[in-house]
């Protein structure tokens, strides 16, 4: 279901919530598709999931679905978990406490040894770190936490090694650690890819911790989707004169964490964590024909991704109202769901 068309992780997960089950979602989604206007919709080919899971089951992939014990307890709390991921290796890292550690791919030598150190300490305090298996910081994490547990949250799916550099430490992960990805085997990453990974990363962690990075960088990416589901962000500040840290010192200034140490994020996370999200009023059902309900939602949206919750306070009508018509409207094309559980209007 999740491999059919138009169907991404918060659809998939409101049609079995609503459905019951995914067969019962899977029967009716070209029903769904046909009312939302889309002619001909055809669901994912059964054979075409069937040689997918033979293919990474002969390369020595787990596949780990959403409600199994071996998922990630933290990620499954997210609202658009991915309904399927692959992993390889210790599969049972992804339970234990889990942080994540971001940055620049070109990493300043000061970066990889601060990286280095924080990613070491961590593991011997008994934390699994998480990256993203890129050059720069996420490498320097990774391999100094090997020992420990280190995730690699991959872009592509899990037999294809990027950048080729990693190719030894992927391999490494694999028998020491945990590769997951929620993309099929053989695919090749491209640029659609990344912020999707991103949002794993920060989905199966406590906190991302920022290293090194740009104002608009994938480790700023990550640091807003950590914040949207209520995560905390720490950063490592840098010099004003140096781009790769402007990121760090933006984060800092609006009230991220300021990290010196790996004794800087225990301190923190030993702090209890309070929600800065206020508290919302459900508004009165006000019934509204369905094309009109479509109309004012594509006029809330553009290009730019819009929180959910921001969307229905908007719009003033009850999440269960907006979710239902959201639903119909991207399985009509009309709007895309991005990472993070942002909503736009198709590109």
């Amino acid at each position: 279901m999740i491999r059919s068309r138009r169907v991404g992780p918060a659809t998939f997960q409101r049609l079995v919530s609503e459905l019951g089950s995914v067969v019962s979602a899977l029967d009716a989604l070209p029903e769904i598709a046909g009312q939302a206007g889309v002619k001909n919709y055809s669901t994912y080919h059964y054979a075409s999931a069937e040689r997918e899971l033979d293919a990474g089951l002969h390369l020595g992939f787990a596949p780990i679905f959403l409600g199994s014990d071996s998922y990630p307890p933290l990620l499954a709390q997210t609202s658009d978990a991915p309904p399927f991921i692959w992993a390889n290796g210790n599969v049972g890292l992804g339970a234990k406490p889990c942080l994540a550690l971001v940055g620049a791919r070109n990493a300043s030598s000061l970066g990889r040894r601060m990286a280095s150190a924080i990613a070491r300490d961590l593991g011997e305090a008994g934390f699994v770190t998480v990256s993203g298996l890129a050059r720069g910081i996420d490498a320097a994490v990774h391999s100094n936490s090997l020992s420990a547990g280190t995730i690699a949250v991959q872009a592509g799916g899990l037999d294809i090694v990027y950048p080729k550099e990693n190719a030894d430490l992927t391999k490494e992960i694999g028998e020491q650690g945990l590769c997951i990805s929620e993309q099929p085997v053989g695919l090749i990453p491209q640029a659609r890819h990344f912020p999707q990974r991103n949002r794993i990363i920060s989905g199966i962690s406590q906190a991302v911790i920022v290293i090194e990075g740009a104002a608009r960088s994938g480790s700023l990416i990550t640091a807003r989707y950590a914040a949207d589901i209520g995560r905390e962000v720490m950063a490592v500040p840098g010099s004003p004169m140096d781009g790769r840290a402007s990121g760090c010192n933006m984060l800092i200034r609006d009230g991220a964490v300021l990290v010196r140490s790996a004794q800087d994020i225990i301190d923190a996370l030993d702090q209890p964590l309070q929600s800065k999200l206020p508290l919302q009023v459900q508004t009165p059902t006000t019934k509204l024909e369905s094309s009109k309900i479509s109309e004012r939602i594509l006029s809330l949206l553009g290009p730019q991704g819009v929180a959910l919750d921001d969307l229905v306070r908007d719009i003033g009508l009850p999440t269960q109202t907006v979710t239902e018509q959201l639903t119909t409207m991207e399985l009509d094309g009309k709007i895309e769901r991005q990472p993070g559980g942002f909503l736009s209007l198709a590109s």
